[in-house]
């Protein structure tokens, strides 16, 4: 029961993106109508869309509504006049690479096409955010298939933050090789971390796995290494926003810690990575923006309980680095690969 994580209505009237509103999950299932990009730039700030698949796709369906408000008599004036919301998505969430990706697509879309009349430009656009929504989910499934490969019959799987259906076009990409591994008959659970403090793996993995009556237990974040100690891990898959040309990770707070646990107790980790998450450009995770969020996504609880005591210092870093060198493989839609290896899927042949 994979629920539509973006949707892109283009009937009569205005054309629209419907984004699940995941602040809200698991209690309630609602959707936010974004008519402007400025609405999908709120989206992806506040997190009501997220993950790194998922807010590419959102950053391709908001420029397409940017596009259709404007007038323009030429691709020259079109594209200045895009410009501001392009550089607005780009700079709602700095960390995950699938923004970037996704604009510059539609730029080499637009400049492969600037002959063309502007309503021409507008319709190709709209129809580049479905395409990139519908390539994202077949994408996934090829992930699937080549990380089942490391998965045995009766193994527990580790994830931490959600890099499920709910954080891409749909299947997901950590999630893609448990899903397949069941679809072949594997008998597979999960352990989801919580992931603090916004607790995607509690509000969200663990909500979206129940939905498809996959074997989910939720634990505290700080349980995974006394579980591993005692065996009960298996191996761990986590999802990327952002993987560099060495192979060093960025993903969600906790990730690094979960990476070092698994290499001390001998547990093979894995990094789903779409390609559209790796950024051939930068050689090292130091060169990765690493994005701090407010304080209060620590002091309180969804806003409604302060937990903590009022004037608290704090510090809300929303991602960590892993080190290449405690990943096992890399999942790609092209294959697993060391992480050493990744740089040989630059189709660019950045040095």
């Amino acid at each position: 029961m994979m629920i539509d994580t973006i949707k892109w209505i283009d009937g009569a009237g205005t054309a629209k993106a419907m984004i699940l509103d995941q602040t809200r999950l698991p209690h309630d299932i609602s959707y936010i109508e974004c008519t402007d990009y400025r609405q999908v730039v709120d989206c992806i700030k506040y997190l009501a869309i997220r993950g790194a698949p998922a807010i590419g796709i959102a950053a391709a369906m908001g420029i397409a509504l940017a596009a259709d408000a404007i007038s323009a008599a030429d691709a020259m004036e079109f594209s200045a006049k895009l410009r501001p919301a392009i550089d607005a998505l780009l700079n709602s969430r700095p960390t995950a690479v699938n923004i970037q990706w996704a604009a510059e697509r539609i730029e080499r879309l637009i400049e492969n096409n600037k002959t063309m009349p502007i309503s021409a430009l507008k319709e190709m656009i709209a129809k580049e955010g479905v395409l990139i929504l519908n390539e994202d989910i077949e994408i996934n499934k090829a992930i699937g298939r080549y990380g089942a490969e490391f998965i045995k019959d009766g193994d527990t799987v580790l994830t931490h933050c959600n890099a499920g259906a709910l954080a891409t076009g749909g299947y997901g990409t950590a999630t893609a090789p448990i899903r397949m591994a069941i679809e072949q008959g594997k008998r597979i659970s999960v352990i989801a971390d919580e992931t603090r403090p916004i607790l995607q793996g509690a509000r969200l993995t663990a909500w979206e796995l129940m939905q498809d009556n996959i074997p989910v237990t939720l634990i505290p974040d700080n349980a995974a290494g006394e579980l591993m100690r005692r065996g009960e891990i298996d191996l761990c898959i986590v999802g990327t926003d952002r993987t560099v040309r060495n192979g060093d990770v960025a993903n969600k707070i906790g990730t690094y810690s979960v990476a070092v646990l698994a290499k001390e107790n001998n547990i093979p980790f894995y990094v789903a990575a779409p390609l559209s998450s790796i950024d051939f450009t930068l050689s090292s995770g130091s060169e990765i923006p690493i994005e701090e969020r407010p304080s209060h996504e620590v002091t309180n609880v969804f806003g409604r309980c302060e937990i903590a005591p009022k004037g608290v210092a704090v510090r809300n870093i929303a991602f960590d680095v892993t080190p290449a060198k405690y990943i096992t493989l890399i999942l790609t839609e092209k294959g697993a690969f060391k992480p050493e290896a990744i740089h040989t899927l630059d189709p660019k042949g950045n040095k």
